[in-house]
């Protein structure tokens, strides 16, 4: 054979090979957008992936590389310059509004979620028009965070006894509901039955802690999710003391100086025995109860996107907090550290902590509000990516969705932030948001802001 030709053939047919190898087969037919030269925050590990580019297929991560690839004519292309990807939040303790207060604050609230970075909410106060809206946010007919939806409240008034505790679990299974959200009040031997007919249908429970209850119960009773950290702070006070659960104040304030923090492994190794995640919601704590101003809150930016009644009811539930005569503002600090203490502890020895603010709630705007309550993490002791991980991966892996949603992966949910500068290095750049993808739909920073002002608008005097 002529050698010539043999080594002509060998150099194509390897050549063939490097193509393949290193090249991504064509892109398929489907909306495209493609990132350049954008830093990705893949929540892998800590090492930021610099200067990629990522084209999304529709509403998945189609790929991520070094290279700059060729993608077809007519796709969005969104030049990076050097900023970050970071997987879209998970707010786990959100609210939604119903329609009895309108469809146009529904839609508001959940425009506020996605433009503070939040891609997943779980709704912790259901509506039957939640079961609705869950649906066409997921088909695109509603833009919103993912939705996961608790069913209406059980409580102390709405499952005073056992039969209709019984017949409200099969009835919030049969319609449809994610989880079933408990509130304060439920009697002991409700709870129990309570329990009893959810595990017989599996359907996870989350939310307070009732007094009668206790954190002990609870926890052995498998909740999903313990929210608030109050009935942990309850649960220091040792027995001997013999207070009266009754007089715990919000969220276990009045018990602040009779806890006894020896106590506390104790909770933390039962609750990691028993799969109960945390969602502390501290900035809920913080901001109403803790010793800061009205009127420092009143000036935060946000404020301009709710109503002035909602303003007026804010500031009158933190005055009258702050104003009554057993408020000890040295002691609300105190108690602000023990709940940053018990934060860290859980999540250093191997509780599952959630991000969750309990927006709208009083000084909370929806979607920003998750701003203060990971830098509070942060404050807390948590690294910056640590923190990350409670609104990201950690919600994945509770949602049992770690294979497509909470990292930045090709295959994954194009649910994405991209912001200016690296959260990794200081956590409050996680604000400096230039957009916002949903389900591989880009939302700019001037459409963010265009829609952000007119719902200002909307409630301006």
């Amino acid at each position: 054979m002529n050698y010539c030709a043999l080594f002509t053939i060998c150099w194509l047919f390897l050549g063939c090979q490097s193509d393949t190898t290193n090249e991504k087969n064509p892109i398929p037919e489907g909306k495209v957008v493609l990132f350049t030269n954008v830093h990705v925050i893949s929540m892998e590990d800590e090492s930021p992936l610099m200067n990629q580019s990522v084209i999304i297929l529709d509403d998945i991560i189609y790929q991520i590389s070094k290279d700059t690839p060729t993608v077809p004519e007519g796709a969005e292309v969104i030049d990076g310059n050097g900023k970050y990807l970071v997987p879209g939040l998970a707010e786990m303790h959100a609210h939604i509004p119903t329609p009895e207060q309108g469809e146009d604050l529904i839609e508001e609230t959940l425009f506020l979620y996605l433009a503070g970075g939040v891609t997943t909410i779980r709704g912790m106060l259901g509506h039957p028009r939640h079961l609705e809206l869950r649906k066409q946010v997921e088909d695109g007919t509603v833009l919103g965070p993912r939705i996961y939806t608790s069913g209406p409240s059980l409580n102390g008034n709405t499952v005073p006894d056992i039969e209709t505790a019984t017949k409200m679990v099969r009835e919030q299974k049969a319609a449809g509901y994610d989880f079933l959200k408990l509130h304060p009040g439920i009697k002991l031997e409700v709870f129990d039955a309570m329990v009893r007919t959810a595990k017989e249908v599996g359907m996870p429970y989350a939310g307070h802690v009732s007094r009668e209850v206790g954190v002990r119960h609870a926890i052995n009773s498998d909740y999903a999710s313990i929210d608030h950290i109050d009935g942990y702070v309850e649960g220091l006070v040792p027995t001997e003391k013999a207070v009266d659960p009754q007089e715990n104040g919000f969220f276990g304030i009045n018990f602040t100086d009779l806890v006894d923090e020896s106590l506390l492994p104790e909770l933390i190794n039962s609750s990691v025995d028993h799969g109960v995640w945390i969602v502390p919601t501290q900035c809920l704590a913080e901001r109403w109860a803790g010793p800061v101003p009205t009127e420092e809150l009143m000036a935060d930016p946000e404020m301009s996107y709710m109503s002035q009644s909602t303003l007026d009811n804010w500031s009158q539930s933190k005055t009258n907090m702050m104003s009554n005569s057993a408020y000890d503002p040295e002691k609300a600090q105190r108690w602000i550290d023990l709940r940053r203490r018990i934060i860290k502890e859980m999540y250093h020895n191997g509780v599952g902590v959630l991000l969750g603010s309990d927006a709208p709630q009083v000084f909370n705007v929806p979607g920003f509000a998750l701003q203060h309550e990971i830098e509070m993490y942060v404050g807390a002791g948590l690294t910056p990516y640590q923190a990350l991980e409670t609104g990201t991966v950690n919600p994945a892996i509770y949602f049992d969705q770690q294979h497509r949603t909470g990292m930045i992966k090709e295959g994954y949910q194009a649910d994405l932030i991209m912001v200016d500068g690296n959260p990794l290095d200081d956590i409050s750049n996680l604000d400096r948001r230039e957009g916002v993808m949903i389900r591989g739909k880009w939302l700019s920073r001037e459409y963010l802001d265009q829609r952000l002002a007119e719902i200002a608008g909307n409630h301006a005097n």
